[in-house]
């Protein structure tokens, strides 16, 4: 099982990454919030270990982000013991908290009990939006049309874009989470991101980009991807 450790005390990293990597666990560290969704978004953790105090995004900004594409569980572990700090995180989609300083047995039954949740298949799903396959575990899209089956190459951004809506089927996916997931929370209002990456995604995923019926606007909300089905 992979786990992202975000937190800016280097002690604290340091500590759990010897402990956890001991019990038998793969390790990620991110010592600030920006950090930390990039390890989320390029090594797809099974776990999350987050502080909500980081530089950067802080541990809030970064669950929020995260949420908008992985339902992997997350356990907030923080030096704010106030229970407006806990009902802020688990608010924003955490699944636990633990308050430091903490017993690391306290720690690892915690984890323990959270890992429980984690679905082990079907995580990198193959999906079908009418003639087009795409697959999130080897990044791969192919539609299949009269003259036969063809590659379609999506930029990295694209990848990222798709991804989120994809582990949303169906569900709306505000534009903050997006911006935010894939560019940080500094560029929450620059929505002529997701409009730009919005119309390239139609015009390679949709048989007529113009009339799009899979990856669909919410007119000032965000997007939703639509007529999804299992490959």
């Amino acid at each position: 099982m992979k786990i992202l450790i975000a937190d800016d005390d280097p002690q604290i990293l340091r500590a759990l990454r010897i402990t956890l990597t001991a019990k038998g666990y793969t390790v990620i560290v991110a010592n600030d919030g920006a950090q930390a969704i990039a390890a989320a978004i390029d090594h797809h953790p099974d776990l999350y270990l987050l502080d909500l105090g980081m530089p950067q995004l802080d541990g809030i900004e970064v669950i929020q982000g995260i949420r908008g594409w992985t339902q992997a569980p997350i356990l907030v572990v923080s030096g704010r013991s106030g229970a407006a700090d806990k009902v802020e995180a688990l608010d924003a989609g955490a699944d636990d908290y633990i308050t430091k300083p903490f017993a690391v047995e306290e720690l690892l039954a915690r984890i323990r009990a959270l890992s429980r949740r984690v679905v082990q298949d079907d995580t990198s799903p193959v999906v079908r939006l009418g003639d087009t396959v795409i697959d999130l575990a080897s990044h791969s899209v192919t539609r299949t049309t009269a003259e036969g089956t063809r590659q379609i190459r999506l930029t990295p951004t694209e990848w990222q874009f798709i991804e989120i809506l994809i582990r949303n089927a169906g569900k709306l996916v505000t534009r903050k989470t997006i911006l935010t997931s894939i560019w940080g929370s500094e560029h929450v209002e620059d929505t002529g991101y997701l409009r730009l990456y919005v119309s390239q995604l139609r015009r390679k995923l949709e048989n007529d980009p113009a009339n799009p019926v899979h990856v669909l606007t919410e007119p000032g909300m965000g997007y939703r991807l639509a007529g999804v089905t299992q490959a």
